[in-house]
């Protein structure tokens, strides 16, 4: 065969080849891209993640970018929520206690310095779960189920300013205003949400709601205070204004957090015992989707301040996933301790140890 008939026939099985193998690599390819275009995104995901672990009592640091642990540190007994200063360089753990035994004390962490700063002493409050930084960060606002109150804590001196009384049964977590003039609670056992004074301290009202309500958080603007029942399933909005509730979603297992994303379009639901993550619109309060999350035990989450990824801890797995929210997948899991609960991050990163 003469040199260009090679030619001619290896031509030809080119075409062939780029008509039946191509189309079959471009899934593969499209997969690729987009694989290769998170990892660009997250490579830009620096800061420090600061993890509650309920079980041993302490709280985990963790490098985001390398997914390595900076330090862990002690916390008193039974820690559940954090919350961390706007500045990221301060976070304080309620140590809510397990079991038989009631917690009664507030850690403060130096995030900076990868230390334990103060532990605070609620005296005979017991149970602190819910925490909210009020306006200028000085002040917490700390539900303690076991007195039915909501203490205001100095953060500097530990003081209690101000003791506001629900009268509710299992007031466990709480939400408070933009300019921190009011709180909300989920009082679990009295299957009412309670209205709050914070300036004044006083109980304002209570709104009954579908029963045992845990999660809780209140719109920006204060209008709206979103409320999950444990035991019917239903995600509840109670107008603020008219105490009018109307229901928002259902079919949940345990409804365990409601988090709305930094421009407050989306709202995001673990849902602990049905183990998924869903997307709601919070204007028209359309499911946007679900993140099946079998066998995870979702918990605590915290939005990155741009708000493409959200940090989600798996309690049995003892990692924090990190969920891109346009894509609503699992992008990348980060080692976390055991039984992880709460969780915030933040874009400062402390000194490599």
């Amino acid at each position: 065969m003469s040199h260009l008939a090679h030619t001619h026939s290896a031509v030809i099985r080119l075409r062939q080849l780029a008509r039946t193998a191509v189309p079959a690599m471009l899934p593969a390819m499209l997969i690729s891209m987009l694989l290769a275009s998170s990892a660009r995104a997250q490579a830009g995901l620096t800061g420090t993640l600061i993890i509650t672990n309920k079980q041993p009592s302490t709280a985990t640091l963790v490098d985001v970018a390398s997914g390595r642990t900076l330090a862990t540190l002690p916390t008193g007994h039974g820690p559940h929520e954090i919350v961390i200063t706007r500045d990221g360089r301060t976070a304080v753990v309620t140590d809510y206690g397990t079991g038989p035994q009631p917690g009664s004390t507030l850690t403060v962490i130096d995030i900076a310095n990868r230390r334990v700063a103060r532990t605070i002493s609620l005296g005979d409050n017991r149970r602190p779960h819910g925490i909210v930084l009020l306006p200028g960060d000085s002040i917490a606002a700390v539900t303690v189920e076991a007195n039915r109150a909501v203490l205001l804590v100095r953060l500097a001196t530990g003081e209690i300013a101000r003791t506001v009384l629900t009268n509710q049964a299992g007031s466990h977590m709480v939400g408070v205003t933009a300019d921190g003039t009011r709180g909300w609670t989920g009082d679990i056992g009295s299957n009412t949400v309670s209205e709050l004074d914070l300036v004044r301290g006083v109980a304002l009202r209570t709104v009954s709601v579908p029963a045992q309500p845990e999660a809780i958080n209140v719109t920006p603007d204060g209008k709206e205070v979103w409320v999950g029942s444990n035991a019917t399933g239903k995600v509840s909005v109670v107008d603020a204004g008219t105490g009018q509730v109307s229901t928002a979603a259902e079919g949940f297992g345990w409804p365990y957090r409601v988090l709305f994303s930094p421009d407050n379009r989306t709202v995001l639901l673990p849902d602990l015992r049905g183990e998924s993550l869903r997307f709601l619109d919070r204007a028209t309060r359309k499911e946007l989707g679900r993140l099946d999350l079998p066998g995870k035990a979702p918990q605590g989450i915290f939005f990155e301040p741009a708000g493409r990824y959200a940090f989600l801890s798996f309690s049995s797995a003892g990692v924090v996933a990190v969920v891109d929210v346009n894509a609503r997948r699992v992008v990348r899991e980060i080692p976390a301790g055991d039984t992880p609960d709460g969780v915030v991050f933040t874009t400062f990163r402390p000194a490599t140890p």
